[in-house]
């Protein structure tokens, strides 16, 4: 193995997947809201501050009729979701999404054995009629978690088994390049060690595994049949990994350690900006450089960075998710532990990253986090309520508009024409009432999670909820402009 260049040094530290969250950054001024969308024809707009659900729509009925400005659903599929949404247009010219149908495995598994298990496939050439072709139920798909991507350049999709603190990170290869609505099982081997996240270079020769219990695996799928390790490095504990368009820089999530000194279970959280140049050039021994490591006031658990260019800049769109609910503080008191939601960064210079502006909701203040919203339907529970989760753009070159799943408040989205000075232009939230399915686990207002794929040429954003399954969102009012 060492002939192959496997850097080995597993005296691996596996912190259980649930105690591996975050701290609060401290010190500095306190986030603003982004300005609230101006909604034209067709609204359904929100009844209380932004980005709320309260708990007089329920009584009234209102969330029935759901939330929606300058957005409206094309379609809608299936009844659960999970963490990603991608869109493909294999070498036949169909266009296909993809999407993951639950967030934790064998919590869900009750509701899922209904609604059915693993990674769904479906053609979208006719979007308002989408049509499911497969379903992916190799190890990795039926529980990916946070970790499956799709590399657009190979045409590969691939995840890894994970969470339940974890699982062995079985990975999974699949080729959709030749059929993407059939894809064909390339290969499904133990190369990942532990599954949680990913990222997935931008070649598509090196797919990456973090655990967030402690370990960092570069895995070599050059030959998608045969994937090799060629780099596992412990005591780290990452969240989402993204790269520059090169390849060679990592924006890791950092997702902390310990600090018992400062009775914070998992220390200091923020972005980590890497190099990864050796490992890509599979140097014997290579194992990534840290060039930085950039927090900010009020952080939770960071989720990923995604990239993108504006006016010759190199930015990183990054959101937190959920609340600082695992330092002593935010246990102490889940009603006031701060949210992280979002914000863009520069990283122009790898090694002195700053944050430009932040992506947050009303909803998400400090003086409100706390207050009577706390109660509302899905708001309470610790792995949900009004906070973020993913973002994406729909191309790293000029993007105009971001999207975000952020859990009970919806699909928001966001113009960054000015990255300095980001607003809100529309959102599209389909809260479900607590006893609406069955099964266990009840549902509660809105889950959405999904990092949102886009049909920029209709003018169109996917995601899932995973309270409710898929939905084709078009833009209105002059919105998709921000598309094109």
């Amino acid at each position: 193995m060492a002939r192959l260049g496997l850097t080995v040094a597993v005296a691996v530290t596996v912190l259980a997947g649930t105690l591996a969250l975050s701290g609060q950054a401290q010190g500095g001024r306190e986030a603003q809201p982004v300005p609230r969308a101006d909604c034209g024809d067709g609204a359904r707009p929100e009844t209380d501050i932004q980005g709320r659900v309260p708990a007089a729509d329920y009584a009234s009925g209102r969330v029935d009729r759901g939330y929606r400005c300058n957005a409206r659903a094309v379609s809608h599929h299936g009844s659960s979701g999970g963490f990603k949404v991608h869109r493909y247009t294999d070498a036949r010219g169909q266009t296909c999404a993809f999407y993951d149908s639950t967030l934790v495995f064998p919590r869900d598994l009750v509701y899922n054995l209904t609604s059915g298990l693993g990674v769904v496939v479906l053609a979208m050439d006719n979007p308002k009629r989408p049509r499911q072709t497969a379903t992916l139920t190799s190890p990795a798909m039926l529980s990916p978690h946070e970790s499956l991507l799709l590399n657009e350049e190979r045409g590969l999709l691939a995840a890894t088994l994970g969470t339940a603190a974890t699982y062995p990170g079985i990975l999974d290869v699949y080729d959709v390049r030749t059929d993407c609505r059939h894809p064909r099982l390339l290969s499904s081997t133990p190369s990942g060690l532990l599954g949680h996240e990913s990222g997935f270079a931008p070649d598509g020769r090196t797919f990456w595994t973090a655990s967030t219990s402690g370990t960092l695996v570069a895995i070599d799928v050059s030959d998608p049949s045969s994937p090799l390790p060629v780099m596992v490095q412990p005591g780290v504990n990452y969240h989402g990994l993204r790269f520059s368009a090169d390849g060679d820089t990592m924006y890791a999530a950092n997702i902390g350690q310990p600090d018992l000194g400062s009775l914070d279970l998992m220390g200091r959280t923020g972005l980590d900006v890497l190099d990864v140049g050796r490992v890509n050039d599979r140097v014997p021994g290579a194992v990534p450089t840290v060039l930085s490591k950039l927090t900010w006031p009020g952080a939770s658990i960071p989720q990923s960075a995604e990239p993108f260019t504006q006016d010759g800049h190199d930015y990183v769109l990054e959101m937190d998710e959920f609340a600082d609910l695992f330092s002593l503080k935010g246990v102490a008191d889940l009603a006031n532990a701060p949210v992280g939601a979002g914000r863009i960064i520069n990283v122009d210079d790898p090694r002195h990253p700053f944050v430009v502006s932040d992506l947050r909701l009303e909803v998400h203040q400090a003086d409100v986090h706390g207050g009577e919203q706390f109660h509302d339907p899905g708001a309470d529970f610790p792995a949900q309520g009004y906070a973020g989760h993913y973002c994406s753009v729909p191309t790293r070159d000029e993007p105009r508009i971001a999207g975000c799943s952020m859990i009970a408040s919806g699909l928001r989205l966001f113009d960054i024409s000015d990255v300095e000075h980001p607003r809100e232009v529309a959102y599209f939230n389909k809260p479900q009432r607590p006893g609406s399915r069955p099964t266990f686990p009840d549902v509660a207002g809105a889950y959405a999670m999904s990092a949102p794929a886009w049909d920029a040429e209709r003018g169109s954003v996917w995601f899932t909820d995973a309270n409710s399954g898929f939905y084709d969102v078009k833009l209105t009012n002059g919105v998709a402009r921000l598309l094109r």
